[in-house]
């Protein structure tokens, strides 16, 4: 009943994906991209039903893009999609498996929580236009203490930030900091594998005034870099900045596989 998913089922997963949410749904954008990832598995009888990607790295599987035809929801078909994706994951020797899910999304956290996921964060997403600013004050980090910045964001994807990350983060000049009053915050910066033009950082917010520099930073880096979004992820409830908008907030859900 769980296979995987293959080009000729994309007609008849985005009619059921649709009306995900009220503003309609991603899958259409991304299918593509994790078919040709792997590891996008679908739930099948007599037509597909459901589905769910996996994306595995190092120790751990990010589970996303879990979504059940309405006709066919209360049946366990998601859980059964993921225990499927977490079988796989045993076998490859991973430890931990993650996935995002809406704060205010009952339904959905009620099921992860009865197939052993607990709330890890909460992390909150924020929108912040480009726009003209010279008014900041940063440096490029050419270290970092993975200890207390153990993630980082990649198209939505929590991953572990390994030493092969970092290296191409410092030469590249994508680890922003701002220090006021001895009070850091920090921000990793990636560029969406789905969306053109779309920036995304990892806020680690420790002050008002520090997190002021880096928006003005990024404000401009959009800019310069001619992004037509910015996306920003950060635990922290970030302070009133123009053309920065909160707009939802998620939990990061994490079970052990050990």
């Amino acid at each position: 009943m769980i296979r995987i998913a293959n080009n000729l089922d994309k007609f008849t997963v985005l009619k059921f994906c649709k009306d995900t949410f009220s503003w309609g749904d991603y899958v259409d954008k991304v299918w593509d991209f994790w078919l040709s990832e792997g590891n996008l598995f679908l739930f099948e009888q007599e037509k597909p039903i459901g589905i769910c990607h996996a994306f595995y790295s190092k120790d751990q599987v990010w589970i996303e893009g879990i979504r059940i035809d309405p006709s066919f929801r209360r049946q366990k078909i998601a859980s059964k999609l993921i225990n499927h994706a977490e079988s796989l994951g045993k076998l490859k020797n991973t430890l931990f498996s993650f996935m995002l899910i809406d704060t205010k999304n009952l339904s959905s956290l009620s099921m992860a929580h009865s197939i052993g996921y607990d709330v890890s964060q909460t992390w909150n997403f924020y929108s912040l236009d480009p726009q003209r600013n010279s008014n900041y004050n940063i440096q490029f980090e050419k270290s970092l203490d993975t200890q207390r910045y153990p993630y980082y964001v990649r198209s939505w994807r929590w991953l572990p930030i390994t030493g092969i990350t970092l290296s191409q983060f410092y030469k590249q000049n994508k680890i922003v900091r701002s220090n006021t009053n001895e009070k850091n915050s920090i921000a990793i910066l990636t560029d969406s594998e789905h969306f053109d033009k779309t920036l995304i950082v990892t806020l680690f917010s420790n002050s008002r005034n520090s997190v002021y520099e880096i928006i003005s930073f990024l404000q401009n880096y959009g800019i310069e870099n001619k992004y037509e979004r910015i996306q920003i992820l950060t635990k922290e409830k970030l302070p009133f900045f123009n053309l920065l908008n909160y707009r939802i907030s998620f939990h990061l859900m994490k079970k052990s596989l050990s």
